[in-house]
């Protein structure tokens, strides 16, 4: 799965790498995180009216059209990508609704044998360039006539780990091919089989990762020290 991650690289960088044509201002704000959690509010690429490509802000934490509330539940963070066309949670947002989350880096945690304590990584491009999680989007609005703003809100796709990230965790978010991005953000493409193609792990000896301190479990803290390398007592202690 995918439950934290990063945002550190400057917007203007996305814009050359991504080519929106429109971004709202305070999405600003959603840049310089180093520990994006789930619920929170993450900056997305996708195709807006007259296909124009948009820079937006999405809730993390899909909330299907036909939801009665506007609730997250914590499993729609992630969608998997073998069975991301077919259940009923995402497959209408996978057939007209994809999208791009920006990111520079991902954390997982690792079981570790005979301790409850489980070591957190920080996992990247080896380049240090910054890439984009396949994702889904969804739109709900009220059906029983109540007031209230619409909520748009996302998925990260998710697939089987690559060989680096294997011994780390069994699972790993979709890191898409620049080259595909055209089509993923495509909503007139309804090639199902060649859409599932994309949903791969990204090549091993293109990543790089490490041990970071427990400081990454609260989503409270969102700074640098999130991403630096561990120290060799960093899980004496939980904060």
């Amino acid at each position: 799965m995918c439950g934290r991650y990063t945002l550190t690289t400057p917007a203007d960088k996305y814009k050359a790498q991504l080519k929106y044509e429109r971004a709202r201002a305070f999405l600003e704000k959603l840049f310089a995180r180093y520990n994006i959690a789930p619920t929170q509010d993450v900056a997305a690429v996708r195709t807006g009216t007259e296909g124009v490509r948009e820079l937006v802000a999405l809730h993390w934490g899909l909330i299907p059209s036909w939801s009665k509330a506007p609730k997250t539940e914590y499993s729609t963070i992630n969608a998997r990508a073998e069975t991301v066309a077919e259940k009923p949670a995402f497959r209408s947002a996978f057939r007209y609704r994809r999208c791009l989350i920006l990111a520079d880096g991902y954390y997982e945690w690792q079981a570790r044998p005979g301790s409850k304590l489980k070591q957190p990584w920080y996992i990247r491009r080896a380049d240090g360039e910054p890439f984009a999680f396949a994702g889904l989007w969804e739109r709900w609005e009220s059906h029983l006539g109540e007031e209230g703003e619409p909520v748009e809100s996302c998925s990260i796709i998710v697939t089987d780990a690559n060989a680096l990230t294997r011994p780390i965790h069994d699972r790993m978010p979709v890191i898409l091919d620049p080259a595909t991005y055209d089509v993923w953000l495509d909503p007139e493409c309804r090639d199902k089989t060649g859409l599932l193609s994309l949903l791969r792990p990204f090549p091993p000896d293109e990543m790089t990762a490490w041990k970071v301190s427990t400081h990454v479990n609260s989503p409270r803290h969102d700074d640098p020290t999130c991403v630096e390398p561990a120290e060799p007592s960093a899980l004496d202690s939980v904060d």
